[in-house]
């Protein structure tokens, strides 16, 4: 090094060197196994689409429905019924009231083959036609129905994505195709298209849950934050020191609220928290809510957003009645703030599309 006409020499050891050389290439492998195990998932889960598409496009066939009512004509009948059943109880349970349209192409379209098979069935056996007719209606309404519920995974995607949340941590126990229902057939078949629904419809109530679980409500009044998420002076040591959420001044005993929906896991003293509650939510993110001078929930209980959960106060390292809420995800803080004043926003646009959708 050369410093104002001098030059000095730094050594380093054989050791030092060495040490750097294998950090360098333990951080270049883990790079390359993360990118093949990247690579990996995303192919399982294109095949499996792929799998499933040809599945319900064999299913679809024409010629194999004909055969199905020539054989026993009571069977079709109960696999028909046992259909109605469930499809009503899908629709009820998740969502409603389903909306006329919906048409983007996320499912096979079947209604050619189905169409084909009504002819095909009302000329070879007359009597059957009716039936025919209905297994083509319900089977129209499933595909439609798989495609309203893909809409609204999107949308609740997106919505995720704008609050710097991973759609895909909520999405690992959904992939498990056994876990899925559906009528059996009087082949003791599932029909690939009713599987395909049970999946379209438990990624939708996953992603809509996760949403749920975003924090969008002020857990005190929001005109009173003191404090924020950051580098600030420590009232104690007077020293630079990192805070880990929002601190809302008022006075003892001001109702407390959850910001999100979510499931009580602590409720008691935990070292500088003083009194605290911390609530775990579906999308993999906990709030706390520290200082309490009182607790109005129990360990195990479901809370929902707004819900009255405790009461203000100044319990712990505090230097006076004060909420300290916090925001975690994998046990690391995240700024509230940022969440806070993004939510509501996000989550009433994509309510509002749902809403008109079903309207």
């Amino acid at each position: 090094m050369r410093s104002q006409g001098q030059v000095r020499f730094i050594k380093i050891s054989s050791r030092v060197q060495i040490a750097f050389a294998a950090i360098a290439v333990g951080a270049t492998s883990f790079w390359v196994v993360s990118l093949g195990a990247m690579g990996v998932t995303q192919y399982l889960a294109q095949s499996e689409r792929t799998e499933l598409l040809d599945r319900e496009a064999k299913v679809a066939s024409a010629e194999s429905r004909v055969t199905a009512y020539r054989d026993d004509l009571d069977a079709v009948a109960d696999d028909l019924g046992s259909r109605q059943e469930f499809i009503e109880r899908m629709t009820e349970a998740h969502l409603g009231i389903l909306p006329d349209e919906a048409s983007e192409d996320t499912v096979t379209d079947s209604s050619e083959e189905t169409q084909k098979a009504v002819e095909k069935i009302g000329l070879s056996i007359p009597e059957a036609r009716g039936l025919a007719e209905l297994e083509a209606r319900q089977l129209a309404y499933v595909e439609r129905l798989t495609r309203y519920a893909d809409q609204r995974s999107q949308r609740a995607s997106a919505a995720l994505k704008q609050l710097g949340l991973n759609p895909k941590n909520l999405l690992a126990s959904v992939n498990d195709r056994s876990a899925m229902g559906g009528p059996v057939d009087s082949d003791g078949e599932i029909d690939p298209r009713f599987v395909r629904l049970g999946l379209s419809l438990a990624r939708m109530d996953a992603l809509e849950r996760g949403l749920a679980g975003v924090p969008q409500y002020q857990p005190a009044a929001a005109g009173m934050v003191s404090s924020s998420y950051g580098y600030r002076r420590d009232p104690f040591t007077r020293r630079a020191a990192f805070h880990s959420g929002l601190d809302y001044k008022g006075h003892t005993g001001a109702a407390i609220r959850a910001a999100a929906a979510g499931t009580v896991v602590f409720v008691g003293r935990k070292g500088g928290y003083g009194n605290l509650i911390e609530v775990r939510h579906d999308n993999g993110l906990t709030t706390r809510y520290a200082h309490l001078s009182g607790f109005k929930v129990k360990v195990g209980q479901k809370v929902v957003a707004g819900q009255h959960i405790g009461a203000m106060g100044s319990t712990g390292r505090s230097t006076g009645p004060h909420l300290h809420f916090e925001v975690r995800q994998g046990g690391k803080p995240l700024n509230p703030r940022a969440i806070l004043e993004k939510a509501p926003n996000v989550l009433k646009e994509i309510r509002g599309r749902d809403a008109a959708l079903a309207s």
